[in-house]
């Protein structure tokens, strides 16, 4: 096999993960074993994909970040802007101001209800929600890794090899 089909192949598995669909553990697997090089040289191109993986995952992680800031800075501002809209129009007695591209009207929406302190509520005004069940992870592990058989739990291997 020639570096050119080499490259392809490889180009092959990459794109397998660029448009960000999850690919299946066996199409994962038929793809790189029908790749026939050297086991070293085959190794070091899966350690390059996961190393090119992971970068992209921290990108996208760091993007979404930058984002959602964005994201929320905008709903600020477009609520720091009407409320002095509001005011302007509310000062000015206006009821309705028709603009060359707008028709402007302050009104009144449903009023937010904001609790103070929810200890000082009556009753009548509060519930008292059941705590949500959650497993003690730790708790199990100790008890799974000293041989203590749990029904409902087991420990699933977790091997991985590091890139250096």
């Amino acid at each position: 096999m020639n570096l050119f089909e080499l490259n392809e192949n490889y180009r092959k598995v990459e794109s397998l993960f660029d448009d960000g669909a999850e690919v299946s553990e066996q199409a994962l697997k038929d793809t790189l074993e029908s790749i026939s090089e050297a086991r070293d040289v085959k190794l070091d191109n899966i350690a390059f994909l996961i190393e090119r993986n992971i970068a992209k995952g921290d990108f996208y992680a760091k993007k979404i970040k930058e984002l959602q800031s964005a994201k929320k800075s905008a709903e600020n501002t477009v609520k720091r802007l009407n409320a002095y809209m509001t005011s302007a129009m509310d000062d000015a007695g206006l009821k309705e101001l028709q603009t060359e591209n707008h028709v402007l009207k302050p009104r009144n929406y449903k009023a937010s209800v904001i609790v103070d302190d929810l200890d000082h509520l009556p009753e009548e005004y509060t519930t008292i929600k059941p705590a949500v069940k959650v497993a003690d992870k730790t708790a199990l592990y100790k008890a799974l890794k000293n041989g203590t058989e749990v029904a409902g739990a087991h420990l699933k291997p977790n091997r991985k090899t590091t890139i250096g």
